[in-house]
């Protein structure tokens, strides 16, 4: 399983993702085309954001691949403009990193 990670970490999500079996690449700065090229999105099960001001990169991510599951992990609304875009939003309040690592593995 592979995931792209765009955003901050500070719940440690990219740890518990490791820990289920992904392997995570982190977008380095911005999520834009070629940031999400140069981390993989073309081949990525899964591509998670944390900073809802990086939400542009959702749409570009499914233009890339259409078969990527985007999971918006943050206490932050999503713009309107890409909330249908997004697969899942998890508030960090209300589930902790390692729950959601599990779930979006299947375990």
């Amino acid at each position: 399983m592979h995931a792209i990670f765009a955003g901050h970490d500070e719940h440690e999500l990219v740890r518990e993702l490791e820990a289920v079996g992904f392997t995570v690449h982190v977008v380095d700065g911005v999520a834009n085309r070629p940031g999400l090229e140069e981390a993989g999105i073309v081949d990525a099960d899964l591509f998670v954001l944390t900073d809802v001001g990086q939400a542009t990169g959702i749409p570009v991510a499914k233009d890339l691949n259409p078969d990527v599951r985007v999971v918006v992990y943050s206490d932050d609304s999503l713009p309107e403009f890409v909330s249908g875009q997004a697969d899942l939003a998890v508030d960090p309040a209300l589930l902790d990193s390692a729950t959601v690592a599990e779930e979006l593995a299947g375990n």
